[in-house]
């Protein structure tokens, strides 16, 4: 696959993930909340380790600056 996850978006994705990390860490989301949110924390990481995203292919977006 074409990697389609620019640096800036790749930053991005890793603080949000922290971010939800941290909030389910300290309890404030809990249960089903809390899973479903571990799972999109499972595919930001990655997908910024990777620098594919399959749902930016599906809707041909690339984030990575043209040259």
């Amino acid at each position: 696959m074409k990697v389609n996850v620019g640096f800036t978006d790749r930053i991005i994705r890793i603080l949000v993930a922290v971010l939800i990390i941290g909030l389910v860490a300290n309890q404030a989301v809990v249960g089903v909340g809390a899973i479903t949110l571990g799972i999109v924390v499972g595919v930001f990481l990655l997908t910024s380790i990777v620098g594919v995203c399959p749902l930016y292919t599906l809707l041909r977006i690339n984030t990575i600056p043209k040259t």
